[in-house]
């Protein structure tokens, strides 16, 4: 099973487009600041260069991880990794698999099932540590809500993108 890195490249825009959205003033961006305590002069300076392309990187890994998570035949394969007939055309290992993926290949593969998966990595895996960071840092409700509410907004539109067209 191989991972589509065009599709993982386009889904990592995602968080760039929709935080651009989600935190405008007119969205959710007053409500953001005023969490973080921040005031527009604040947050002018900055290499805003280095902050979009580090951006990018670390939403490239997201895409990375959520192809194993929004993708149940990747569990297939990691199952049979250590077989070394695996990618060898002609043995019992590789027949199996490709009988495998001919039959159940498709399964569970729309946009629908990835926002799905997306989704509640979001509530899982992202509440967690951003609401344990945000109590330890002494900041509301509010301020969980929406950088939570952000990402697993994100992370469901990043999976479903990739199960639909991985």
């Amino acid at each position: 099973m191989e991972v589509n890195f065009l599709i993982a490249a386009l889904a990592a825009l995602i968080p760039m487009v929709l935080g651009f959205i989600w935190y405008n003033p007119k969205v959710f961006g007053t409500a953001w600041m005023n969490a973080c305590g921040f005031t527009p002069e604040d947050l002018k300076g900055g290499n805003m260069a280095l902050i979009f392309i580090l951006s990018y990187v670390f939403s490239f890994f997201l895409a990375m991880m959520l192809n194993t998570i929004v993708i149940h035949q990747f569990g297939f394969f990691s199952t049979l990794m250590s077989d070394p007939d695996l990618m060898k055309e002609g043995t019992e290992t590789y027949q199996y698999a490709q009988d495998f993926m001919t039959k159940y290949g498709g399964n569970f593969r729309t946009f629908k099932h990835g926002a799905l998966h997306g989704a509640i990595s979001g509530i899982f895996f992202v509440l967690p540590v951003l609401g344990t960071n945000a109590l330890f840092e002494r900041k509301g409700f509010k301020y969980i809500l929406v950088n939570v509410g952000y990402w697993t907004v994100c992370l469901a539109l990043m999976g479903g993108v990739i199960c639909q067209f991985a």
